[in-house]
């Protein structure tokens, strides 16, 4: 699996961003795909999930109401729209690809077969 994340840049507090993971080589044993960010100094931590297939999504409680996930799988491709951003919301942006589809393990960073790049986000005050 190859993952291409992209779409970061500079905002201030209350604009929006799109962050867009291009994936391919995705074969049946990839069910989901995920965002996690790291900001400096802090680890990696989950923000969003869609199950590639049914399409049901999951959330950290930081970014549920702000933030919203969905997949094309026409363009085998997973966004991320991010509304209401704040400077907290600065970080590097990684998807990555899960061979699950349950919250408890996609919110986890160590059930991802592959990660993308990154995509950096900074959001000033």
């Amino acid at each position: 699996v190859q993952l291409q994340a992209f779409g970061g840049g500079l905002a201030q507090a209350g604009d929006s961003l799109r962050l867009s993971c291009s994936a391919s080589g995705l074969g049946v044993k990839i069910h989901s795909i995920g965002w996690f960010r790291q900001a400096p100094g802090k680890v990696r931590k989950f923000v969003a999930a869609v199950s590639y297939r049914s399409g049901s999504t999951y959330y950290s409680d930081s970014v549920k109401a702000r933030f919203t996930i969905s997949r094309d799988i026409a363009k085998n491709t997973v966004y991320l729209q991010m509304n209401s951003l704040k400077p907290e919301d600065t970080a590097v942006y990684y998807c990555g690809a899960s061979g699950y589809y349950d919250y408890s393990r996609l919110s986890a960073g160590n059930y991802y077969y592959d990660w993308g790049q990154g995509t950096l986000v900074t959001v000033s005050s």
